[in-house]
């Protein structure tokens, strides 16, 4: 959500219509993600059981088109002993085997013959996430639209003031200041400026950038913004007192990066969960800071270990289906990453929702009984402390965990009892820490993401 007191105007339609100021007359894509936004500003309110009936009703059409045009679904239907119409079930989508990213690596025939009308055209994405394990998927024009009106629903959530200026920190060659947004937002209005830095120059450039162009709304990587943060309060001054909305996205953002976030800058981060190949996930609610999934899109499974769903509370693997894609059938696909189930969001939406996204399976704490949960260190008390610039947890068996440390100073002996126990109470725990000392940043892994925790204990 936005800082206290930082809540813009709702910013007016522009009009494709010379002459037509108001109302304005909308055309082309910006009519259609205008009529989609508004179908789904009713859908979210929705109770869930007519949220469920509207879902399986758009998976038998997206079931029966793949069962006729891609070969690799219709075997994994006779496989199973199911039809397209038994999928479109919530009983037979259970009966069907998960897809994993080893399935869509090895079709020769996954992707859709054809697509329906207006779909396309369809493009390919390469894509390997997190896990090393690259996929090749399609996705249509239907897919884009919807991406587009998902963004749109985020900054309408989240009053965005769409009229300022706005800064995204990401993978790209070159600092480049654009006249706007960019799509979706400019399709339906009159933007700020924007600025695109480069995630691969040092943080204190990134700093230099940011202040120089003084943006209103930031997107950024949640180990870039930790590191932003680091050299905010080492030089004890933001130079940023307009920015009032930070998005995050592609790594999990933990609760002391937000409570950080929040001390520092006066900001809650609105976090987002989102992949190349399905699109959004979830988005994270204004109101309750829980994770609403895009269920107009999506259907999302919890499931344990025995592949049953989670009660609430659990944690379990994430299984999506993708109810708009009619190139690629992401029909049960486990994405491999792990969330927390949630009830009901006190905001009202019907959205189904989910309390945490955790990552991977190596994100999460074995502890020697079996039990895997998502690491609590008592980051808030770091440097506090020790000084503790930036750490890196791997969990190498059930009773070890190695602390890789960046500090302002070398730590005593006292120094390092003092944190061992606080992180062990924290932990709930007593495991061995053994404490690594790091002169420079510690570097994100082969994927280009920093993960704060690893665990590298076979489940």
């Amino acid at each position: 959500m936005t800082a206290a007191g930082r809540v813009p105007p709702p910013l007016p339609l522009r009009s494709d219509v010379a002459g037509a100021v108001w109302p304005p007359v909308l055309t082309g894509e910006a009519a259609i993600l205008a009529a989609l936004m508004h179908q789904l500003e009713g859908s979210q309110w929705l109770p869930p059981e007519a949220l469920r009936e509207r879902q399986f009703a758009q998976l038998a059409a997206v079931t029966a088109h793949h069962a006729e045009h891609s070969g690799q679904f219709r075997r994994r239907l006779e496989a199973a002993g199911l039809t397209a119409a038994d999928v479109a079930t919530p009983e037979g989508l259970a009966r069907l085997p998960l897809l994993t990213r080893r399935d869509i690596q090895t079709a020769p025939d996954l992707f859709a013959e054809t697509l329906p009308p207006l779909h396309g055209p369809a493009v390919e994405l390469n894509t390997s996430g997190s896990t090393g394990e690259p996929v090749h998927v399609r996705r249509t024009a239907l897919n884009r639209l919807d991406w587009w009106a998902m963004t749109m629903r985020d900054h309408a959530w989240h009053r965005r003031n769409l009229g300022g200026r706005f800064c995204a920190i990401r993978f790209i060659d070159r600092p480049a200041v654009l006249p706007d947004w960019g799509p979706p937002a400019t399709l339906l209005h009159r933007t700020g400026p924007s600025l695109g830095v480069p995630m691969t120059i040092p943080i204190t450039d990134q700093l230099r950038l940011l202040r120089e162009f003084r943006p209103t709304s930031l997107l950024v990587y949640p180990s870039d913004l930790a590191g932003l943060l680091d050299h905010i309060e080492g030089e004890g001054a933001t130079g940023l007192e307009e920015l009032a909305d930070i998005r995050t996205v592609g790594e999990i953002v933990s609760p002391e990066l937000r409570a950080r976030t929040r001390t520092v800058l006066g900001i809650d981060i609105a976090d987002t969960y989102s992949s190349q190949e399905l699109g959004y996930v979830a988005l994270q609610c204004p109101e309750s800071g829980l994770y609403h999934v895009m269920a107009e899109t999506c259907i999302v499974e919890l499931l344990d270990d025995t592949g049953r769903p989670c009660p609430p509370g659990g944690i379990g693997r994430i299984v999506v289906t993708d109810l708009r894609n009619f190139a690629t059938p992401l029909i049960r696909y486990e994405i491999r990453d792990y969330a927390q189930v949630a009830g009901p969001c006190p905001c009202g939406r019907g959205l189904p929702t989910l309390a945490a996204i955790v990552g991977r399976s190596r994100n999460l704490l074995v502890k020697p009984d079996g039990t895997r949960s998502w690491p609590q260190f008592g980051y808030a008390r770091f440097r506090e402390i020790a000084g503790i610039i930036q750490y890196q947890c791997i969990q190498h068996d059930l009773e070890r965990i190695e602390f890789k440390l960046r500090v302002e100073s070398p730590l005593d002996a006292a120094t390092e009892a003092r944190l061992r126990t606080h992180i062990q109470g924290a932990l709930g725990f007593p495991f061995r820490l053994d404490f690594t000392y790091l002169d420079g940043p510690i570097e994100p892994g082969p994927s280009g993401k920093f993960e704060q925790f690893i665990s590298r204990v076979t489940p």
